[in-house]
């Protein structure tokens, strides 16, 4: 049996950045996962999984000690957002206009999981138990025991960061209200011939929108790539030692579920002529890398606190992940659990009080509903067959990108709000 102030059930990046948060106030922790994240070389090709992270979340990132490694290895800095249904009504958002130099990063989750863990692995107060499985949790006044495969651990809190299937809500029989979209979302990493790497942009379809996360032009062997394949974009043969330098990129394509089974089935070739048969032209020519899918719904548990325990990120809430706010939203809860125990720690009080710790649900449970409500207008909206609505939202759209006054503030107060400044 080993004691802690805290334990963090879940490795992920919501957990890690969890732990090194309340370690950072002095605190014992200790973080059960079953998976060590994998080491990262640069030949490796991307990953599937990528975020698009927000000002606010590097700037925890740069507090944990975890940005500047992601930084060496790779990240794509973007300054512009395009969305858009019909083309007079594009709408682009610019750094310039809330004077920052960029809006956020596209990064692989991979990789800020690990960056997280290097850290972890430097702290003393620190204890990883991995791998290791979860089998039981009791909790009484003073403490939470938590029984693992091959140990037992206490605390005086528990940090539930399992994700959305989380065993630790189960454990403690808190529930969620949800529901599904009846879609899903296939993720499609490719070569690109036009480089824009500047700008993530998004168009909405009658079937559900189709979105562009710029990649970093980082140098990868041809071999990582693809295996001696005959690349669309140089028409030339390409051997394992061959270097390429062009643009990279994930998109995101939203669709009924059967369809996205149907193209989940296609060959990568067959795939790439279909998504230029139905992607904006401002993409330009591809090749298809790699691919993947993913059911939509949306999650919120009914709670976020069960005595001891407090569930963060996809524990506590997914979100329609049609604009990158998943695991941002996961990192405010990070932030705003440390600084309701930084407080209380501050002014004398007791940090594990179970009515201290209700103020961290206080602090996020209005602004996760909200970001989940307004993904949701935002996808009925622009999924309603009705013209009178078509007409409407594409308006609102030329509204917000030519009316001068209306331009500044809507757009402005819009994007300062999304990127956490």
């Amino acid at each position: 049996m080993k004691d802690f102030d805290c334990v963090v059930v879940g490795g992920g990046m919501v957990g890690a950045a969890s732990a090194l948060a309340l370690a950072q106030l002095g605190l014992t922790v200790a973080l059960v996962e079953q998976h060590e994240p994998q080491s990262f070389s640069k030949e490796q090709g991307f990953d599937l999984r990528v975020s698009a992270i927000s000002l606010a979340s590097q700037y925890l990132l740069e507090q944990l000690g975890a940005w500047a490694q992601v930084m060496q290895w790779r990240a794509c800095p973007y300054k512009r957002l395009g969305v858009w249904e019909q083309e007079y009504a594009y709408t682009e958002f610019n750094a310039d206009s809330i004077k920052q130099t960029h809006l956020g990063h596209i990064v692989e989750n991979r990789l800020l999981q690990l960056s997280l863990w290097q850290q972890i692995k430097l702290q003393s107060n620190i204890e990883v138990f991995c791998p290791e499985k979860l089998i039981s949790l009791s909790q009484n006044n003073d403490k939470a025991t938590l029984v693992l495969e091959h140990i037992s651990l206490t605390a005086k809190v528990v940090i539930a960061a399992d994700g959305a299937n989380s065993q630790m809500r189960d454990l403690v029989n808190i529930g969620v209200t949800s529901w599904d979209y009846q879609q899903s979302a296939m993720l499609i990493n490719v070569k690109t011939k036009m480089s824009q790497q500047d700008i993530t942009w998004q168009q909405y379809l009658p079937t559900g929108p189709v979105a562009f996360l710029p990649l970093t032009k980082e140098t990868l062997t041809q071999s990582t790539l693809s295996k001696n394949t005959v690349s669309p974009i140089s028409h030339e043969q390409n051997s394992p030692e061959k270097t390429d330098c062009a643009g990279y990129a994930s998109l995101v394509w939203y669709h009924q579920r059967d369809e996205i089974k149907r193209l989940s089935a296609l060959s990568n070739q067959q795939l790439q002529q279909e998504i230029l048969s139905v992607f904006p032209k401002r993409l330009g020519q591809i090749e298809v890398l790699d691919k993947g899918a993913f059911p939509l719904t949306r999650r919120h548990a009914n709670t976020y606190q069960k005595n001891r325990v407090l569930l963060l990120g996809d524990a506590a809430h997914t979100i329609n992940p049609m604009a990158g706010q998943g695991v941002n939203l996961g990192f405010k809860d990070v932030q705003a659990l440390q600084t309701v125990i930084s407080c209380a720690i501050g002014n004398g009080e007791c940090w594990h009080n179970t009515d201290v710790l209700s103020r961290y649900e206080t602090m996020r449970r209005k602004d996760n509903l909200l970001m989940q409500s307004t993904m949701d207008v935002l996808y009925h909206a622009f999924s309603h067959p009705s013209p009178l609505i078509k007409t409407l939202r594409n308006a609102s759209l030329f509204a917000v990108s030519k009316v001068p006054g209306l331009n500044s503030v809507v757009k402005n107060k819009a994007l300062a709000y999304a990127c956490g400044v």
